[in-house]
């Protein structure tokens, strides 16, 4: 209940609809010329079927209590019918006009315009043919119940009347209520136009109407005309005026469907046939003008936007004869060239190449006669001159229009533009041959492969490292490029090595670094570096590799030669050192000798008494051996520190290293008044060193800290420190002399703060300590002096 009060229609449009109803019934029976015989039209049934086509559904209860008040004060003026018959007669034409409604909207499936032949078919046969069967049904049936009149007598004339009404009253009140008002305002030649129809009209409906039946029809030619010339308003507009002028000339008695009672019945059925009849063909030819219309509009309003489309679109468009004639241009096409298709032809009609440049002109004809005299799609690039002057790269393709039978109809071209891209694409191949040319002169050798790691390209470098003419020189039965290229061109010990990192960064798309040696096409091994990175697509996937080497064996041997010229230095300082631990070697080998003489001296007393003193003399024996042992150290010690030998590293305790340093300088400390002082971590790891060169190592420093104390007054003291740093062992030479003034400056080669210095025991200090791992550096020592610190790694242990 609550839905059908929300869809509440308007009272004023419910009370118009309720008084044209109560007209509407009043005008049909005036139609009822003989007592008995019923109406022959009811426009309340086009009315109501209207009404219900044009409002929703839901409002439907609104409309049908309407139209029940409508029935109930037409039957008071009217018709003075009992009220069951009322009822009852209401009742079916109430039905009558939802089920027309309904049918009709059904059939369509979209709101009812009466603008196409669908429409109007489905208002004829379901409005008006099939939804008047339940109305005549039920008031034929009424009438036969309540004895007013035969139920096959009344039948046909009101199923026909009612039919009237919907074909002449229903059209008229949708066009009314729906596109009065959508067409454009008339021109004065159509209202010109119009008044003449009206008179021709009127005149042949006076005419037609007043003589013999058949002549009624003549009012046919204008009521088409009508419709044709003004599609739907001017059909139901003649239509009303037909049923007007109709009605009037019965009711007056001149019409010949007037006549006496006997024959009475006869002529009301056949005015309302011509009704009918005349509906019927109005409608159907105002529906077919009006899709005629709306289709010509479409079409009309299709080439409109074609053609702004062809004339927008940035393309110059085109169109040929078939034998190949220009016939057309777009705006476009002609405001760029700056001529029309008259200008592009000759003075004999066939066409003109003046728009090609002179220099594509011969190849441009060939191309065009080729394919208007073969039917084959045109593609052509060439310079076209503009409406400045200048000339444009533009590229032309045209295909051939066929008929059902092949025949060629026309040909449409276009012509597009190509200037900037040529000019790219002129820049590419320029910006290729620079990069090509980049590649082949840069001094790297360049490889690519494939996403499995073959090689596809050598740079020319490359190919003339090897002394090849391509990669595919390479490939060999039954092996892959890449094995096949390692196997010929690398090192037999570093061949297996390169594979597995290439085959590796493969699977895994990781980039590789190696460091092997390649066959020079002089057949020596030269060492290069290596190393290769994947390209990948916009989705991740490897689509190449690209590898570089670069030609290191002059770096390498240089190396080799720095690390023996370095090896050869260090030997040199020794010896330069020979000099001043002269002094204190051939103390420390005195002290053993002396004892060695006084105590054979002892000896051969004890041996010379009588009796001999056997006992006393196999103990002076003993410190005889003692004494020549410590002597034989002393010298093997000397003569391991000075001579050329391979470095021979053992797993060491530090802590003795820095006793036998100490021991060896401890004369030459006393002789220059210099104090030494050690202090070691008690149970250090033990260190893989060459305890020669570590000797060395501290001596230097040693030296280095007694040079720096030499010139200050006071207490002259070298303090030795050795700790466990983490991972390494790390040592500490301090002084408090005058200290360095470039802490780091002091390792490089040749660069000495002394008088008579070489410059060279730091840096060879710190290659040796480098080379067993370590690190070897200077820092200042407060408050005065430096700090010389060096690590060694302990065994088994990363250094920190």
């Amino acid at each position: 209940m609550t839905s059908v009060w929300s869809h509440r229609p308007s009272l004023l449009h419910l009370a118009l609809f309720g008084v044209t109803y109560v007209l509407a019934a009043g005008f049909a029976q005036l139609l009822a010329i003989v007592p008995g015989t019923g109406i022959s039209i009811w426009p309340p049934s086009g009315l109501f079927v209207a009404a219900l086509i044009l409002v929703t559904p839901p409002s439907w209860p609104w409309w049908v209590l309407a139209g029940f008040l409508g029935e109930f004060s037409a039957n008071v003026l009217w018709f003075h019918n009992p009220l069951p018959v009322a009822m009852l007669i209401y009742t079916g034409n109430a039905l009558e006009a939802m089920v027309g409604a309904w049918l009709v909207k059904r059939t369509c499936g979209r709101p009812v315009r009466m603008e196409t032949v669908q429409e109007v078919v489905a208002l004829i046969v379901m409005g008006a043919g099939a939804a008047p069967i339940i109305s005549a049904t039920m008031g034929s049936a009424t009438l036969a119940w309540f004895g007013m009149q035969p139920f096959t007598r009344a039948w046909p004339l009101w199923w026909i009347g009612d039919a009237t009404g919907v074909l002449i009253v229903a059209p008229l009140a949708l066009v009314v209520f729906q596109s009065w008002r959508g067409d454009a305002r008339l021109s004065a030649a159509r209202w010109t136009e119009a008044g003449i129809l009206g008179t021709i009209f009127l005149a042949v409906a006076g005419l037609s109407l007043s003589g013999y039946l058949p002549f009624a029809y003549i009012i046919m030619p204008p009521l088409l005309w009508a419709a044709v010339r003004f599609e739907f308003k001017g059909a139901v507009i003649t239509l009303a005026l037909l049923a007007l002028i109709t009605a009037a000339f019965t009711v007056s008695g001149v019409s010949q469907f007037a006549g006496d009672p006997e024959s009475q019945r006869h002529k009301q059925i056949m005015l309302q046939l011509f009704l009918v009849i005349s509906a019927f063909s109005a409608l159907i030819v105002a529906a077919i003008s009006r899709q005629y219309q709306r289709a010509l509009l479409t079409l009309r309003e299709s080439e409109r936007q074609l053609q702004q489309l062809i004339d927008a679109v940035p393309t110059l468009i085109w169109c040929a004869t078939p034998k190949g004639i220009p016939c057309y241009l777009n705006k476009r096409a002609m405001d760029v060239i700056g001529a029309t298709v008259k200008d592009l032809l000759a003075p004999d009609g066939s066409r003109s190449l003046t728009i090609v440049h002179p220099e594509d002109r011969d190849a441009a004809e060939k191309a065009y006669a080729h394919a208007f005299e073969t039917g084959e799609p045109l593609l052509w690039r060439y310079r076209q001159r503009r409406a400045n002057g200048s000339h444009r790269w533009v590229e032309s393709r045209a295909e051939a229009l066929r008929d059902e039978t092949g025949a060629i109809v026309q040909w449409y071209g276009v012509s597009v533009d190509i200037e900037d891209m040529m000019k790219a694409q002129e820049a590419l191949r320029e910006r290729e041959r620079e990069l090509s040319q980049l590649v082949e002169m840069v001094p790297v050798h360049i490889r690519r492969l494939t996403p499995e790691g073959n090689p596809t390209f050598f740079n020319k470098r490359l190919l003339d490292f090897f002394g090849l003419d391509s990669v595919s020189e390479l490939d060999k039965p039954g092996l892959s490029r890449l094995t096949a290229a390692i196997e010929a061109l690398v090192h037999p010990e570093d061949a297996g090595k390169l594979l597995a990192t290439v085959q590796k960064a493969v699977a895994t798309g990781e980039p590789f670094s190696l460091k092997y040696r390649m066959l020079h096409a002089d057949g020596t091994y030269r060492w290069v570096d290596g190393r290769g990175e994947a390209v990948r697509d916009e989705h991740g996937e490897i689509v190449q590799w690209y590898a570089v080497s670069l030609d290191i064996d002059d770096q390498v041997r240089s190396r080799e030669e720095l690390s023996l010229a370095q090896e050869n230095l260090a030997i040199a300082n020794r010896a330069a050192s020979l000099a001043e631990l002269s002094a204190s070697i051939a103390h420390e080998v005195n002290q053993p000798l002396t004892a060695v003489v006084a105590n054979s001296l002892a000896c051969q007393r004890w041996l010379s008494a009588e009796p001999p003193h056997l006992e006393k003399a196999q103990k002076t024996l003993g410190l005889i051996v003692r004494a020549a042992n410590s002597a034989t150290d002393i010298v093997s010690h000397t003569r391991a520190l000075f001579r050329r030998t391979a470095s021979t590293r053992t797993s060491t305790m530090p802590d003795s290293v820095i006793t036998e340093a100490h021991n060896l300088m401890a004369e030459e400390a006393a002789r220059r008044r210099v104090r030494v002082t050690a202090d070691v971590e008690r149970d250090l790891p033990p260190v893989s060193l060459d305890r020669v060169q570590i000797q060395q190592v501290l001596i230097n420093l040693l030296r280095n800290g007694m040079d720096a104390v030499e010139a200050i007054t006071g207490d002259r003291t070298i303090g030795i420190r050795m700790r466990r740093m983490g991972g390494v062992v790390q040592t500490e030479i301090s002084d408090h002399g005058p200290g360095i003034e470039h802490p780091e400056k002091v390792f490089e080669p040749f660069f000495t703060t002394k008088a008579h210095g070489m410059g060279m025991g730091l840096a060879i200090c710190r290659s040796i300590v480098e080379s067993h791992g370590g690190r070897l550096w200077a820092e200042a020592n407060e408050p005065q002096g430096a700090i010389f610190i060096f690590t060694l790694p302990i065994e088994g242990a990363p250094a920190s």
